[in-house]
């Protein structure tokens, strides 16, 4: 039963971080056929998040480094925390166009951001970097990391709500 489990949070976060960090790389190097920085920060911007270069490399590198963590499994819960921030912002700038998405709707990001919350609550499990190393970040180091990516969100968060939606 152990190992079904590791499995699982391995395939999981496996997914989770090697999708969420592929979008960072589009975001910030363009790769994987993405816009690149300068074309996702005029998207930034457009939603509200100013200065756009900035807020597009703040969501470029929480992407890339948190889906990385999450898919090593490494620094937990830090990954899963900063992809969860990620995609409530992410869930937000697309709920004019609905709940799902066929219609270019927030499925995805909240998927995402529930699929996080749960490998943040969950751990990573022994079949991960932390698992195989017994490291752990100290309980301050995590505590300044959750209370970051909070706040970051947050901002992140009421700033798209502020900014009125394009119409569908």
């Amino acid at each position: 039963m152990a190992l079904t489990r590791d499995l699982a949070l391995l395939v999981g976060r496996s997914v989770l971080g090697g999708y969420l960090g592929a979008h960072g790389a589009q975001k910030l190097f363009g790769s994987l056929g993405g816009p690149g920085i300068e074309a996702a920060s005029a998207g930034f911007q457009r939603l509200g998040l100013r200065p756009g270069p900035v807020f597009a490399r703040i969501a470029a590198v929480s992407e890339l480094g948190g889906g990385i963590l999450t898919a090593a499994g490494a620094a937990d819960p830090l990954g899963p925390v900063v992809v969860a921030g990620a995609m409530a912002v992410a869930s937000a700038t697309h709920r004019s166009k609905g709940a799902f998405a066929a219609k270019g709707g927030f499925e995805l990001p909240l998927t995402n951001l529930a699929a996080a919350l749960a490998l943040s609550v969950a751990g990573p499990g022994r079949i991960s970097i932390d698992g195989l190393t017994g490291a752990r970040l100290p309980r301050s180091l995590t505590r300044l990391g959750v209370a970051g990516a909070a706040v970051v969100s947050a901002a992140s968060l009421a700033m798209v709500l502020r900014t009125p939606s394009p119409p569908p």
